[in-house]
């Protein structure tokens, strides 16, 4: 594109007559509106360029030269200027570095200049500086500055990575090319020449830094096109370590060298393209500098590259897979340059490598903790040798070279049919999943270099798989490896302390291979669109086929995939003082090892979803259900004791209890009062601690009971009073207005009237809530709320500020109601699943009682953004309800009172 910038300028060719002596200062608002017209101009021209599908490097070397042309036409007309009125020149150049340095502008990039100057006239320069500065400050460009003689830039070099990086990317824009050419030399004689090396390992150390800050894995679902891994930063630090080692000033001159390839280069060149391209829109969309592509960045780019929702696949999704494809090959590229940078030379090494090589077997050898494989063409002979690699890795406990990575990847169309059902690579296989140590380690490596999708296909279904929710903070793919390291940290004794169970548990599982592999396996079917865990296990026995893995074998691992789901489920979300329900799990599950592998596989799979999605609440739930379904399978008897015979035990032990406290006609009616539920989901110490309430409420109208649970990170908040309609409803508003979080909550009505409501709760940060001032409120607003003084939608209101924050976006889905009428005997049970906002337990609980049902039991969960609820209800009448027309009026209600 040509950019004709004396079109919008006024004629400054006559240095003659009144207007040829106007200074520069008098000319400037001409100037300036003459370069906003210039800047609007040219860059509407670029987004139509860019909006028509031209590449990024294209846009980028658009947007820079204009940058030059406008940049060059002010320093020029200034210096004139400054010039005219009779000061003495010195050699003065305008130089970009960093990024426009490197020619690399995005729409809103920083602007980095550096005014280099001979030394002597240092209050000219900076009369240039400030009146080129301030001119396109007020464009509301983003310009950095800075004014050094040759002498400042090497001492400033010498101490601030950050300049010596900067300096590296330096160009001439406008003015002195003879001071220019002594930079260069300064360059190359006093700052790349020393200490070239600890440049390097700077460099490489800034890059761990920054991957801890922005995140280490490719596979983050928002993640920063320029600082994540595998964004551009990765391949620019690769260029500076080059330009360091190699004294190069352009990137091809590294084929000369022999350093990279042709196709490498090329690669490289169509990376940063790529990326660019991203960047560009990002940039162009906000209409500001932005690098991170969040949920609703992704959406608009998915749209602008084209991808469109095919069946269940979304367009979000499918791009996000590409980009994240793309990443993982940018980190490749970059680490591999870093890699050949920071060796040293390779005709040293071998040399020396000749003496010091340790032979280990097949063709490998090791020398300075890393495998090497001199004769490449071993792999060509026998391609069984691709999985020996990770094995002998593994087993030695040593790194795999960069050139055998290289060599692995370009090798990987020799993994077909035959490589997969091969005994020799199959044993070998599972000799790395059986290790002690690194199975998951290895597992990551092999995913790495696309091994792992090309061994096992079905699990390339899953590669860079998004899931666009905010539950899930990585792919799915990477969900499961961290999955298997969770596994890997059991087995280890990591959580010997703070998860005896579980570790004790792992350790005893037969085949930990199996374990390993259920764990890889659990969400294999996410590629294949909805009901993962069914599709799923449906590929198992094909896979197990080709592994050579036995029936029994194959079986446990099926069982693995297609039940992972199950166990969360019903902690989460049942209730699990019901005998029915819990035998009928335990049948599920067959045998004892099946429930130990179920719940190792529960724990590693929400353990690895996020931060702070495990959490002692769960734990609990888990650790519950397991314990009550391991009993039922040791006695292995599937039927339930006689009701009847277990509450008359339970009440002779709690008239023992308090025999000599209280009279026993009296504890004998608040017995005889309590449903059966309530005497048999609960030990005879608590029931006589609550017997002690229900008989306290003769002299009260509400009493209430705080215990913190400070093992769990929960309180259990006890209300007893007399039963009205709407009580729970009337609590959660309550609860909600005091901005206090319910994880569960169960829910007691004696026959005479006395209700017993308990609720675990904590802050909505996860702590428990100490504040002495903010019970006394939450007391005084059920007292309000209980007498009829302060109606409890008044509560709710008051404190639902709305927020002058704006939200982050989040990925959107509409809400579910489902009902089951199997699961409990008792009770109709409803699941809603809606997102999460400030009172919308009380929204759901205040429509079931509108709706004239009786809430017996309640377990709430929130997943980040997303509420998944459940309500045990009956009739009126104390029944189930069956009715089709009702149960589609109450779905109905309760989707309008969530959305």
């Amino acid at each position: 594109m040509e950019f004709n910038i004396d079109r919008y300028f006024p004629d400054t060719s006559q240095e003659t007559g009144d207007a040829g002596r106007a200074s520069f200062e008098e000319k400037r608002p001409l100037y300036l509106a003459a370069s906003k017209h210039f800047l609007n101009h040219y860059r509407e021209e670029i987004k139509v360029m860019h909006n028509a599908g031209a590449q990024g490097s294209v846009v980028v070397r658009n947007l820079t030269a204009m940058t030059d042309t406008l940049v060059r036409k002010l320093f020029r007309s200034i210096t004139r200027d400054v010039a005219q009125r009779g000061r003495v020149r010195e050699p003065l150049t305008l130089t970009a570095i960093g990024g426009y340095g490197r020619g690399e502008l995005n729409p809103y990039s920083d602007i980095d200049l550096m005014f280099l100057y001979g030394g002597k006239d240092q209050a000219r320069v900076e009369d240039i500086a400030q009146k080129l500065l301030y001119f396109l400050w007020d464009m509301r460009l983003d310009v950095g500055y800075s004014v050094r003689t040759l002498q400042d830039c090497v001492e400033m070099a010498a101490s601030d990575l950050t300049v010596r990086t900067a300096l590296l990317d330096a160009r001439v824009l406008a003015g002195s090319r003879l001071l220019f050419k002594d930079f260069e030399k300064v360059m190359l004689t006093q700052i790349l020449s020393k200490r070239s090396d600890s440049f390097i390992k700077e460099k490489v150390a800034e890059l761990g830094k920054r991957r801890e800050k922005y995140g280490s894995s490719v596979y983050l679902l928002e993640p920063n096109v320029k600082e994540s891994e595998g964004g551009l930063r990765d391949l620019h630090t690769a260029l500076w370590v080059a330009k360091i080692k190699y004294k190069i000033s352009d990137i091809r001159e590294l084929i000369v060298k022999g350093v990279m390839t042709e196709e490498e280069v090329s690669a490289y060149g169509e990376a940063l393209s790529y990326l660019w391209r991203i960047r560009n829109e990002l940039h162009f969309h906000a209409g500001r500098k932005n690098d991170q592509l969040t949920f609703d960045a992704q959406i608009n780019l998915a749209g602008f590259f084209g991808y469109k929702d095919v069946g269940k696949s979304l367009a979000v999704e499918e791009f996000m897979r590409d980009y994240y494809l793309h990443a993982t090959r940018v980190e490749h590229l970059s680490s591999s340059l870093i890699t050949k940078c920071s060796q040293r030379e390779e005709r040293a090494l071998k040399i020396i490598g000749y003496f010091v090589r340790r032979h280990v077997g097949e063709g490998f050898y090791i020398i300075k903790g890393e495998l090497v494989i001199p004769d490449e063409s071993v792999i060509h002979k026998e391609p069984a040798r691709l999985m020996k690699i990770f094995e002998y890795a593994q087993k030695h406990g040593v790194a795999i070279s960069v050139t055998v990575k290289s060599l692995i990847r370009k090798n990987l169309h020799l993994i077909n049919d035959k490589f997969r059902r091969s005994k020799d690579v199959n044993q070998s296989f599972f000799a790395i999943l059986r290790s002690e140590k690194g199975a998951s380690e290895t597992l990551q490596l092999m995913h790495h270099l696309e091994f792992l999708n090309r061994f096992i296909p079905e699990f390339g279904n899953i590669y860079c798989k998004v899931q666009h929710d905010l539950y899930h903070i990585y792919t799915v793919d990477t969900h499961s490896l961290f999955a298997v390291e969770e596994i890997e940290k059991l087995l280890r004794g990591d959580h010997a302390e703070d998860l005896p169970l579980l570790t004790r548990l792992a350790r005893e599982v037969d085949k930990r291979e199996l374990l390993i592999l259920g764990v890889l396996f659990h969400d294999i079917g996410k590629g294949e669109g909805g009901g993962h865990a069914d599709k799923g296990a449906d590929m198992i026995p094909t896979i197990a086929r080709r592994m050579g893995l036995c029936k029994e074998d194959s079986e446990r691992l099926e069982f693995m995939v297609r039940s992972h789901l199950l166990m969360a489920h019903i902690a989460q979300r049942r209730d699990l003082h019901d005998d029915k329900m819990i035998i009928q799990f335990a049948r599920q599950m067959e045998k004892s090892e099946n429930l130990k592998m179920l719940y190792l596989l529960s724990y590693a799979d929400i353990r690895a979803v996020g931060t702070d999605v495990w959490t002692e609440w769960k734990a609990m739930l888990l650790q519950e259900l397991y314990e009550k379904s391991f009993n039922v399978l040791e006695r292995g008897d599937f039927r339930l004791e006689a009701r009847s015979e277990r509450v008359k035990k339970v009440k002779r032990t709690v008239l023992e209890l308090l025999g000599d406290e209280y009279p026993v006609a009296a504890v004998r009616e608040e017995l005889k009062a309590m449903t059966n539920r309530h005497l048999l989901s609960n030990a005879p110490q608590v029931i006589a601690e609550h017997v002690k309430l229900l008989l306290a409420l003769e002299h009260e109208k509400i009493i209430t009971r705080l215990d913190h649970e400070s093992d769990g990170g929960y309180s259990n908040f006890t209300i007893c009073t007399l039963d009205v309609p709407g009580l729970f409803s009337m609590i959660t508003g309550v609860m909600a207005a005091n901005g206090i979080n319910i994880l569960g909550a169960q829910i007691h009505t004696s026959s005479n009237g006395k209700a017993l409501d308990i609720l675990q709760v904590n802050s909505p940060q996860g702590f428990i809530i100490t504040d002495e001032g903010r019970w006394k409120r939450v007391n005084e607003d059920l007292r309000q709320v209980l007498t009829g003084k302060t109606p409890v939608a008044t509560l709710v209101a008051k404190r639902q500020r709305p927020t002058l924050l704006a939200e982050k976006a989040k990925p959107r889905f509409s809400a579910r109601v489902e009902i089951d009428n199997e699961v409990s005997s008792d009770y109709t049970v409803i699941d809603i699943y809606t997102h999460d906002k400030v009172g919308i337990l009380y929204q759901i609980t205040s429509t079931l009682t509108e709706l004239g049902l009786y809430i017996g039991v309640s377990k709430i969960s929130t997943k980040v953004d997303q509420v998944a609820d459940v309500f045990y209800v009956k009739d009126i009448f104390g029944h189930k309800i069956t009715n089709p027309e009702r149960l589609e009026e109450i779905r109905e209600r309760l989707l309008k009172a969530v959305e």
